[in-house]
């Protein structure tokens, strides 16, 4: 039997919103890798003996504003897949506040490459390479570790001239720093803390890394070695910590760093 036309409409209707509802989800939320996806990052980026593969990692869409503050809903950033619910709560934040990013895709467009990455003010995070200047595995190999906007927040050091160095290198135009000025790590240190990234390259000595946010080593390794449920339980109970511990230390910079020892 023929549906009355009016049924048929409202059947149209319905399938057109649950296409617009499932291209909304595909744009924005987490997602697994599938096997092309996987198959992409490591012909660019994974590579052999890393840390983590695949089914350990998750793609973070999301919706950003620029430093115009024109919106943009194509921002992606890949992470361990035990981070991804905070990491999508974490950014979702930054747009609320309408906090500027340049861009944020993938490293596979650089084909890993991190001084690319940095000449277009990229926000990323997986990326499977050595920390810079040294050889032992960055954290950035664990999806465990997120640089925002690396031409307002510098990686910064001093050579055996006593010259400081900068990456990118038109990042020297942020040396000193400000504050206040849009995009400029020092806004959202505590929003980082907030989602588990308790340690800010800002506060090393040597080198400095204003654009750099990770969790420990330590943790790192551990939740490395864990299927995802419990890397994740463990992930958050680090957040629980250090909540608890800000709550009853204040919100100082001092307090913050007393209390990132949770992740440890």
């Amino acid at each position: 039997m023929a549906l009355p036309v009016s049924a048929l409409r409202l059947l149209l209707s319905l399938l057109m919103l649950a296409g617009l509802v499932s291209h909304a989800n595909a744009q924005s939320g987490t997602s697994g890798l599938d096997a092309e996806q996987c198959a992409i990052l490591k012909r660019h980026v994974l590579q052999p003996g890393a840390p983590v593969d695949c089914p350990q990692l998750q793609i973070v869409r999301f919706s950003y504003v620029d430093f115009d503050q024109v919106r943009h809903d194509n921002g992606e950033i890949m992470v361990m897949a035990a981070v991804a619910p905070q990491v999508k709560a974490l950014f979702d934040e930054l747009l609320k506040r309408r906090f500027p990013l340049a861009q944020a895709r993938l490293m596979e467009h650089y084909q890993g490459n991190d001084d690319a990455s940095m000449a277009e003010n990229n926000t990323s995070a997986f990326n499977d390479r050595p920390i810079t200047g040294g050889t032992s595995v960055s954290l950035h190999a664990y999806g465990l570790a997120i640089d925002i906007n690396p031409l307002q927040n510098p990686f910064v050091l001093r050579d055996a001239r006593g010259r400081l160095i900068y990456s990118p290198p038109a990042g020297q135009a942020y040396g000193k720093r400000v504050a206040s000025r849009p995009g400029s790590g020092e806004q959202i240190v505590e929003l980082l803390a907030q989602h588990g990234f308790l340690i800010w390259g800002g506060d090393w000595k040597k080198p400095i890394d204003y654009q750099h946010f990770q969790v420990s080593r330590k943790l790192a390794e551990r939740m490395a070695k864990l299927p995802v449920p419990q890397a994740r339980q463990l992930f958050e109970s680090t957040i629980v910590a250090y909540r608890a511990c800000r709550s009853g230390h204040g919100y100082k910079p001092k307090e913050r760093k007393i209390c990132a020892v949770a992740d440890s």
